[in-house]
């Protein structure tokens, strides 16, 4: 009987990338859970869930408490061990950095922030995950992240 050393043994697994529609399911899904986290969250501070158009103090307020529970969700989630938000755990993805290692926060961070300008440019930076080689978003590019399916799936 011949043994091998942990390392002679090892095969490096070649993970794909993740496609779009496997990311927006794993955003709608994000996205459903977020709302009603947030909406948990501003009914608690006493704030309205609808306000009149001209309330633009419960307004700001309201955009803060949604754009830091959505900083604090993704950037968490995806500097996790799991890495990745339970939407993309249910869709068998993650986010790894272009080397395949996990995110920090600070990446995470970056990652997030970057999604903005994503939308920000008629969705652009995210319809370009179908165009570029890995399936990156612009988001992904300026973070140097990817997202991969994992093994089996």
């Amino acid at each position: 009987m011949e043994l091998y050393s942990q390392e002679e043994s090892r095969t490096p697994v070649r993970l794909g990338y993740a496609n779009f529609w496997s990311r927006f399911v794993a955003f709608l899904i994000d996205w459903i859970l977020l709302s009603v986290l947030a909406a948990m969250v501003i009914l608690l501070m006493g704030l309205p869930l609808v306000p009149e158009i001209k309330d633009y103090e419960a307004r700001l307020k309201i955009n803060f408490i949604s754009l830091v529970l959505g900083w604090l969700y993704y950037a968490g989630f995806e500097s996790s061990p799991y890495q990745a938000t339970p939407g993309k755990q249910v869709m068998g993805i993650f986010v790894t950095d272009t080397e395949g290692y996990d995110i920090t926060f600070y990446r995470a961070t970056g990652r997030f922030f970057g999604r903005i300008l994503s939308g920000l440019i008629l969705l652009f930076g995210y319809i370009m995950a179908v165009f570029t080689e890995r399936r990156q978003t612009l988001h992904d590019i300026l973070a140097k992240t990817l997202v991969l399916k994992h093994p089996g799936r």
